[in-house]
């Protein structure tokens, strides 16, 4: 399995690619998830022949718990499964009703600033609804499932929808990277602030009308979070030499978060935002003798040593302020508190949030590790017991890794700092259907000063070499994960590896790319989270009725068929329901996910193994995000990067790919899809 390892020339154009993607940065010799897989196919006697062999060999193992899945027969996905679809709009299936709400630019604070499309200003933007929206989550309010928070992810931005009509973008060609530079190589300040406006969080109120539809309320509560905002740095890292810059000389605090992707809610009815590919916002351009000079804690993330930096080129905003300028990592000062070396470290983390306070200040919850983060998923909570949660680090040949607090939960007495203090550990998948938590703990596993880790604060910075270090599974982009609050048992999609081309796959080898990815799940004896060990098996091998498989056996079928793996949620009835991230696929695609048509939601009986296509989107766009209300009869997803397919002539000419959700042809927005049955029912039935 070791050309798994090789990328493409150049990984931008490598399958499933998104803008933002990281370039492989895992080179140690850790194990791959394939290699577990291969070896424990061969340790049941069986050769690696076809698709079947390894469903044989990997999946429906004999998890814990399973047995007591079993005993559930009755049909938990009642609805009739949507078909396949490649046309530009929403899909429901029969008996079901959707509606668009708090689509980009819909003002929920300030003076509510009216959406312009492809014109706002930075100023407006501050006070309106982000960009590619993800993770979501609905806050009730007194326990209403009419009346609540939502809180959502703004995870990158399209600068060419975002300025759509602004000179230099109109009528020009741009592809969804670019940005438009002067003659001078600077930016514009208002399109910068505009764009760093365009990341982070949305808090509003929404609340269902007489009409039965839901609308955006002006609450005190009501904020955005954003890229600028003012953070805390809490945990371990706190204060430690390598999170002071000239913002925090103390190291006590930074500015803003990036590249939310997926979220996790705290048991104290807080909200988590991961930072993902947050590495390719900086440049650093550091030299030694002509060559770069990346620290670790870097190098190991990807942060670009280009002079425009990775993805935007914020610190080349013309005005040169202290707000933009700290995007450049270089180190440019005599010590870490003149510069922002040290900026980059400050990103990677779990941000918490508490939408209940809009006056509070979020805090990054650094003992949960840096890395490209997901989300965060909890065990049950136990009271008297310690907080367990998990996280995966979402690019090719990562880790997943779970914290467990040093405290236990107490009731209307535990909150956000009992994070601060426990034990990260990092996920080794055994070959027999085994698996261990490796501590990423000073003294433990070889985390020592003589190998290069100094103390907590240094294992927490650079989390991913400590990860390699004691040997953890490299696995094919863990992305997000999710927990049957009735079984305990874990599940976390794997999406997709393409580090082989598809000309090496065969018969032998009919995952030799793994286009279509796969869900892996766990269990511990006695459900407890906190234990060192673990039985894992595979629920699923996505793909089409040819190449997939289930636990149960057989393959998905026409109702069924998906692939990339992306979001995950377990409802509060063990539903679990599966979103795809195929990549931002249009009409005109060509290539292994043409069949699948495009991303969508899928809804699967984890005691059964049944799946059913419930949902497909327009044009472009990734199906991400969902959560219902308490009652469980009003959903929410989110669709991201609607028309990002388009080529940057069609947008020169107009064309922006997809129409969705106004469809009176000006610019894509992501939006927030409200779901319901018509006859008031359970979604999913």
């Amino acid at each position: 399995m070791k050309d798994l390892e090789q990328d493409y020339p150049d990984y931008t154009e490598a399958m499933g690619y998104e803008h933002g993607d990281e370039p492989q940065c895992n080179n140690s010799d850790n194990r791959n998830f394939y290699d577990v897989m291969e070896a424990r196919v061969a340790r049941r006697g069986f050769l690696m022949g076809g698709l079947a062999t390894v469903a044989t060999g990997l999946i429906g193992g004999t998890l814990t718990g399973k047995a007591a899945l079993a005993q559930s027969t009755s049909s938990l996905i009642g609805f009739t499964a949507v078909p396949v679809s490649f046309e530009d709009t929403v899909v429901v299936p029969e008996g079901y009703s959707f509606q668009i709400l708090g689509a980009l630019g819909e003002p929920i604070s300030g003076d509510m600033p009216a959406y312009r499309p492809g014109a706002n200003t930075g100023a407006e933007r501050e006070h309106q609804i982000g960009q590619c929206h993800d993770g979501i989550h609905y806050f009730p309010i007194e326990g209403s499932s009419e009346d609540g928070l939502l809180v959502l992810n703004h995870e990158y931005i399209e600068p060419r929808f975002l300025h759509a009509e602004k000179e230099g973008y109109k009528g020009v060609a741009h592809d969804k990277r670019s940005v438009v530079y002067d003659a001078d190589g600077m930016r514009d300040d208002d399109e910068v602030r505009m764009e760093i406006a365009s990341h982070g969080i949305s808090v509003y109120r929404t609340a269902k009308q007489s009409d039965g539809q839901w609308a955006i309320v002006a609450d005190p509560h009501n904020r955005r979070i954003t890229a600028n905002t003012p953070m805390e740095i809490g945990g371990p890292v706190r204060g430690s030499s390598l999170v002071r810059t000239k913002y925090s000389p103390d190291g006590t605090a930074t500015r803003g978060t990036v590249n939310n992707c997926a979220h996790g809610v705290t048991p104290w009815n807080t909200y988590l935002a991961a930072e993902e590919n947050w590495a390719g916002y900086f440049s650093n351009t550091t030299e030694l003798d002509q060559k770069p000079d990346l620290p670790r804690e870097h190098a190991r993330y990807g942060v670009s040593t280009n002079p425009n930096g990775g993805r935007y080129g914020w610190h080349k905003a013309k005005s040169g302020a202290d707000e933009y300028v700290r995007w450049d990592a270089t180190t440019r000062g005599a010590s870490a508190a003149e510069d922002y070396r040290n900026e980059p470290n400050t990103y990677g983390w779990m941000v918490e949030i508490d939408p209940f306070d809009p006056e509070s200040t979020p805090v990054k919850r650094t003992h949960l590790g840096r890395f490209a983060h997901e989300g965060v998923v909890f065990a049950p909570v136990v009271e008297g017991a310690p907080v367990v949660c998990y996280s995966g680090d979402d690019a090719r040949f990562e880790y997943i890794y779970k914290f467990v607090s040093d405290d236990v939960f107490v009731p209307g007495d535990t909150d956000g700092s009992i994070l601060d203090s426990g034990t990260l550990y990092v996920a080794k998948f055994n070959d027999d259907g085994t698996g261990e938590w490796l501590a990423l703990a000073p003294g433990r596993n070889g985390l020592t000063p003589a190998n290069g880790f100094a103390d907590l604060a240094d294992i927490l910075v650079n989390t991913r070499l400590a990860g390699d270090h004691v040997g953890a599974t490299k696995m094919d982009r863990p992305e997000w994960g999710t927990v049957d609050p009735n079984t305990g048992t874990l599940f976390f999609a794997l999406t997709n590896n393409s580090r082989r081309t598809q000309a090496q796959t065969d018969a032998v080898n009919p995952r030799a790319e793994n286009n279509f990815g796969q869900i892996v799940r766990w269990n511990y004896e006695n459900n407890d989270h906190t234990k060192a060990s673990f039985e894992w098996d595979l629920f699923v091998l996505a793909g089409n009725a040819r190449n997939s498989a289930l636990a149960t056996g057989g393959a998905l079928n026409d109702d069924s068929i998906f692939a990339c793996p992306d979001g995950l949620w377990c409802d509060g009835d063990s539903r679990l329901w599966i979103q795809t991230d195929m990549g931002d696929l249009g009409p005109d695609y060509e290539g292994p996910l043409k069949d699948f048509g495009m991303n969508g939601m899928l809804a699967a009986n984890p005691a059964t193994g049944e799946i059913k296509r419930f949902l497909t989107g327009p044009w472009g766009q990734e199906t991400t995000g969902v959560v219902a209300t308490p009652d469980g009869k009003t959903m929410f997803i989110n669709f991201q990067h609607p028309g990002a397919h388009a080529s940057a002539e069609q947008f020169a000419a107009g064309d922006f790919g997809s129409g969705f959700p106004d469809y009176d042809g000006t610019v894509p927005r992501c939006a927030t899809v409200v779901i319901t049955k018509d006859d008031g029912g359970f979604i999913g039935t």
